[in-house]
């Protein structure tokens, strides 16, 4: 099967299939090279019943560890499906890192300018107003202004690579946050393989901490835990980063938290606090900064799973007073954190006191993921609607509500890529 799968590393078909992880397409493409459906099926464990799902498109592989078989079985490198190096593939050669790192900051026969401007461009606005409407328009300069750019001889090699690597991501960012989590994994699925094309390394492990985050959005710890020590696995290779290492050790230290096991996770916390208090000259273009304010955001949410509530309230706060006014979604976000922790701690006076500034929360803000995150601190409150103060806080808060749902209908449709 080795040689079988070696033959298919030159065909686009195969590796596209891959780097969509598209299961049904690979399988499809093995059996028509001469692999009988009970081999590949046998290969990876499953029914042939479920893999003809697979092939005809009726389901498609979602677990990590089914990815990770499939890899091993087929020996499919673990790059072409955003996975770790596998155990069989070959070490890299001493010395071959180091010349990759090079090759990566090397000048690009293009400039990359409009690439960078147009993701600032892009991120100011997604702070401010949430990145739902934004979506549509980072896809069409993907498809109209790079990605003829990885197909034309004249291109601008390794960054062109590395802005479709950065601009799919944040895409993916975009569809998480317009409430589209299975788009959203679609697009971090592909951005890790063009950044491993460009010979980014930070980059690459920047994507994996956001393949991290979405995992403990859907309540998957095991995957959040395992993107986060392969990005901090791959970001061992590049040049200095202490905020990217903090920002995977604080997603480690959640998924750990999330899982209760609270010794690791303060470790993991520990490990971050210290990676952001170093320094490091280096500014890495296609980053989006994880500073003092995402961390102690983050930080609060891992103590309340570790139902720490206390640390976690004190970070809580911190989040809301260290973050900048005009980031809208972020303080949203802090104070539901800051809302749900005094509710947690039995203290509902706070709670709806904490609560307040979500009340003026712009219902034009396109955010699907903060609605959602308002309605959650509203089930929270409902059991002791009772309280006057309570009940009060939920109507106001329900006729809120109703008119961010007008405002957000467009976003809730389903999308395609």
């Amino acid at each position: 099967m080795r040689d079988l799968v070696a033959g298919l590393l030159g065909d686009e078909r195969f590796t596209t299939a891959c780097a969509e992880r598209d299961m049904g397409t690979v399988f499809r493409l093995l059996n028509h090279r001469g692999l009988s459906t009970r081999r590949i099926a046998a290969a990876v464990d499953v029914t042939q019943g479920r893999l003809y799902d697979y092939m005809n498109g009726k389901s498609r592989v979602e677990k990590l560890s089914l990815f990770e078989q499939i890899a091993d079985a087929f020996h499919i490198p673990g790059h072409l499906l955003g996975l770790a190096r596998r155990s069989w593939e070959p070490a890299i050669a001493p010395g071959e890192g180091a010349r990759t790192q090079a090759c990566a900051e090397m000048p690009s026969s293009g400039d990359g300018k409009g690439d960078l401007a147009a993701v600032d461009l892009f991120r100011a606005a997604d702070r401010q107003s949430g990145g739902g409407r934004l979506y549509d328009a980072v896809v069409r300069h993907l498809r109209d202004q790079v990605a003829p750019r990885l197909v034309s001889p004249g291109g601008s090699g390794r960054h062109a690579f590395a802005a479709a690597a950065a601009l799919t991501e944040m895409a993916g960012w975009m569809a998480h946050d317009s409430g589209h989590d299975d788009l959203a994994g679609r697009h971090f699925g592909r951005a890790l393989p063009l950044a491993r094309v460009s010979g980014d390394t930070l980059l690459a492990a920047n994507i994996t901490a956001s393949s991290s985050h979405l995992a403990l959005q859907i309540g998957d710890a095991v995957t959040a835990a395992h993107w986060a020590r392969v990005g901090l696995d791959i970001a061992v290779h590049g040049p200095p980063a202490p905020a990217l290492n903090a920002r995977l050790h604080t997603m480690h230290a959640r998924a750990l938290a999330a899982s209760r096991q609270h010794t690791p996770a303060a470790r993991s916390l520990v490990h971050a606090h210290t990676a952001l208090n170093e320094t490091s000259r280096a500014q890495h273009p296609w980053l989006s900064p994880f500073d003092e304010a995402a961390l102690a955001g983050e930080e609060a949410l891992a103590w309340s799973d570790l139902r720490r509530f206390d640390r976690a309230l004190a970070h809580a706060e911190a989040a809301v007073s260290l973050r900048d006014e005009h980031r809208a979604r972020s303080l949203a976000l802090a104070h539901v954190t800051v809302a749900t922790v005094h509710v947690r701690r039995g203290d509902l006076d706070a709670a709806v006191h904490a609560g307040l500034p979500l009340l003026h929360t712009s219902p034009a803000l396109a955010s699907v993921r903060v609605a959602r995150e308002l309605d959650a601190l509203g089930q929270t409150l409902r059991p002791h609607r009772a309280y006057r103060p309570v009940r009060e806080y939920l109507e106001r808060s329900d006729a809120a509500r109703s008119a961010r749902m007008v405002l957000l209908a467009d976003l809730l449709t389903p999308r395609s890529t």
